[in-house]
């Protein structure tokens, strides 16, 4: 039986990057969750590659909800105008308030946040906190040294088994949008 996801976070940089095809899949992935009446959940900046996400998603009609903290909007990230923000205390509220409102999440590329917060939702996943799943977006390959990392740990005796783990990896917005779309 297919299971729609009704709200999800993306996780993604607050900047652009060097490769212009990240950008490009963000704008995509913006427009297929408003054209699937799926919420989004993001950091709440209008900066980077969660700006363009989340625009594209609010120009395709979507609903778009943010999360930030009044210390990241005053440091490097402007919050999203046209979007429902919501002000927490801290990152860690941030993070909790974020999968407290999604059923699954995004991992476009992104830096040390989104890693920390990927990272947070395998732990999660790890120790049975949830089974909320994990979808990559290995834009022109990306996550590929994160994937060989996680194989490394399993190699080296420090991941026994995936069996605890919900992550689905696409190599393309379409290969994305189909797994989440038959999740």
């Amino acid at each position: 039986m297919v299971k729609k996801l009704k709200s999800i976070a993306v996780y993604c940089g607050h900047q652009f990057g060097n490769d212009k095809q990240f950008e490009r899949d963000a704008h995509s992935v913006g427009e297929f969750l408003a054209k699937n009446g799926i919420r989004m959940v993001f950091g709440g900046g209008d900066v980077g590659l969660m700006g363009t996400v989340a625009t594209s998603a609010l120009t395709a009609g979507g609903t778009v909800i943010g999360i930030s903290t009044d210390e990241v909007v005053a440091r490097q990230e402007p919050a999203h105008a046209g979007v429902q923000i919501q002000i927490v205390n801290g990152v860690n509220e941030r993070k909790q308030r974020m999968f407290e409102l999604s059923d699954a999440f995004i991992i476009l590329p992104g830096g040390i946040g989104t890693l920390n917060e990927l990272t947070d939702i395998m732990t999660m996943q790890q120790i049975g906190e949830t089974k909320k799943p994990l979808f990559f977006l290995n834009t022109n390959k990306f996550w590929e040294p994160l994937s060989d990392l996680i194989k490394h740990m399993n190699e080296c005796g420090f991941i026994e088994t995936f069996d605890d783990y919900k992550m689905f990896n696409a190599d393309s917005v379409a290969e994305l949008t189909d797994q989440i779309l038959k999740y």
